[in-house]
């Protein structure tokens, strides 16, 4: 059994937000491989699906983006899934818009949500799908910046990176997560 988690914030209003890259992919990932999202649990909604012969679940944790550790800790428990067969995926303020970058371990790097999850993991050591948003131009503050949306230049670079990410994870199912870095990074 694999977890794939999207990190965002629920509610219309953080729609299309770049903090909402997580949630973004995950959706993508259920559309193109027909993952119905229609558990509630552990603080967030799932859906899972059998892809290459692996049991997959697809979450999207419901608490807000600093407190994610919070819906993740839970379903691995509740599954006896290990660490080593989860993956994040988050936005990245230290990519250029649309990189993505496969990681097996890694600091929080000033994320709260990646905070919420070591906290809670009580390790560094999980696998990340990081996804570049670039940082903000002309002294915007953070938290604006990455609670708004993509500005129409951005637009394609992230459409892309989504296609990238679901591939990667599909990839995931069926390899070692460092051939699939190999592959994506």
């Amino acid at each position: 059994m694999k977890v794939v988690v999207g990190l965002g914030n629920p509610g219309a209003k953080y729609a299309g937000t770049r903090h909402n890259i997580g949630f973004d992919i995950i959706d993508y990932c259920a559309k193109e491989l027909g993952v119905e999202l229609n558990q509630s649990k552990f603080k967030g909604i799932f859906g899972i699906k059998i892809i290459n012969g692996e049991k997959v679940f697809f979450l999207k944790p419901l608490t807000y983006m600093n407190l994610s550790g919070e819906s993740v800790r839970p379903l691995l428990d509740y599954y006896q899934i290990g660490i080593d067969d989860l993956v994040v995926i988050y936005d990245d303020l230290d990519l250029p818009t649309g990189k993505i970058r496969l990681r097996e371990k890694g600091s929080a790097g000033g994320h709260n949500g990646i905070k919420s999850l070591i906290q809670h993991l009580g390790t560094e050591k999980f696998k990340r799908i990081r996804v570049g948003v670039d940082r903000p131009k002309d002294g915007e503050p953070i938290v604006n910046y990455v609670l708004g949306t993509y500005r129409p230049d951005e637009r394609q670079a992230m459409s892309e990176s989504i296609i990238q990410a679901s591939k990667a994870i599909e990839a995931w199912t069926d390899k070692s997560f460092l051939e699939v870095m190999n592959q994506f990074n």
